[in-house]
């Protein structure tokens, strides 16, 4: 009889997928969603879980691995619930911090809030070397949530909410930081990152940093992603973090429905830059995001932008619930 608790054996998956990069086959979807189900419920011995990491490291993964995996790491943590309103939520995800530019996602979050968009920021609490928003939301007086409830509450008073991921999604969590111990980053990095925590169908904004996963993940969002999740933005990350260059535009792709849509053209020529923070510390870019809020200081063009198409698109994700919805 198999239990919660029985161990996973993992060797058949493993001979398939770690035969090296040209030699490995992929996993189906139902396959890579009991795998990473029973990583994720500790079911898998540490000699495995390492093995099945670095196969996937080195194989990359497939669009139906990757559907199967984030089928298991979304039914791992309990969704999010938001207000009814004229938008739907907005899920960013920030794994990555900025080392050489300002840490400028807690602002695209704000500015959207401001709004009256329901904004998740998830991600990590410090990041060695780099700014986290963790910390410039600190800076803004913004505290992290500790649970799904604050960070509910949040968004219910008009606020960005940020809350970590050891605290949204805390199996996620133990798997995202194995990458202390092999040294490298694995499929969770991933997830993290294309995963909708809401419970109603949501906006995803979600950046790469590597051109194989523009294919990769353009493919899934068209073939495998489920719609009535909701809708994504996918975008070349800044410094991998999902806010728009503030120099100089990203091309943005809204994946909808099976079809995907330029929104945002690639900038190729430069004009004048904007006025930016002097340092990157998390206490100069609070300051220059709250000159920015008052007014002080203009909203950098390409940032503006995103807030535009995220604006037009989460209402129009909002109105498609509302008329799919059954009538009373």
């Amino acid at each position: 009889m198999t239990t919660a608790d029985t161990p996973f054996p993992a060797a058949r998956f493993i001979k398939e997928i770690g035969r090296g990069k040209h030699g490995a086959r992929s996993m189906t979807r139902d396959d890579a969603h009991d795998l990473y189900q029973a990583m994720l419920a500790g079911r898998v011995s540490d000699l495995e879980l390492g093995g099945i990491m670095l196969s996937m490291r080195i194989k990359g993964e497939s669009v139906e691995e990757i559907a199967g995996f984030l089928d298991a790491a979304e039914a791992s943590f309990a969704p999010l619930i938001t207000p009814p309103g004229q938008y739907a939520p907005i899920a960013i995800p920030s794994y990555n911090g900025a080392r050489k530019m300002a840490n400028l996602t807690p602002l695209l979050a704000m500015l959207l809030a401001r709004e009256g968009v329901p904004v998740l920021v998830h991600g990590v609490a410090t990041d060695l070397g780099r700014v986290a928003s963790a910390e410039v939301f600190a800076a803004l007086g913004i505290a992290a949530a500790q649970d799904h409830a604050e960070a509910e509450e949040s968004m219910a008073k008009g606020q960005p909410a940020f809350i970590t991921i050891d605290k949204l999604a805390p199996r996620l969590a133990h798997l995202l930081s194995l990458r202390r111990i092999l040294g490298v980053r694995n499929s969770t990095h991933t997830l993290v990152k294309i995963m909708q925590p809401f419970a109603a169908p949501a906006l995803r904004l979600v950046s790469y940093t590597h051109p194989e996963y523009l294919e990769m993940l353009g493919e899934y969002f068209i073939t495998a992603a489920l719609p009535e999740r909701g809708d994504a933005f996918l975008m070349r990350g800044t410094e991998g973090e999902t806010v728009a260059n503030a120099n100089k535009a990203q091309q943005i792709d809204w994946f909808h429905g099976g079809l995907r849509t330029l929104l945002v053209q690639k900038q190729a020529i430069v004009g004048a830059l904007p006025v930016l923070p002097e340092e990157k510390d998390a206490a100069t870019t609070a300051a220059w995001i709250h000159a920015v809020l008052a007014g002080e200081v203009p909203v950098p063009d390409s940032i503006a932008e995103q807030v535009a198409q995220c604006l037009l698109v989460s209402r129009t994700l909002q109105s498609r619930q509302r008329v799919s919805e059954p009538i009373a």
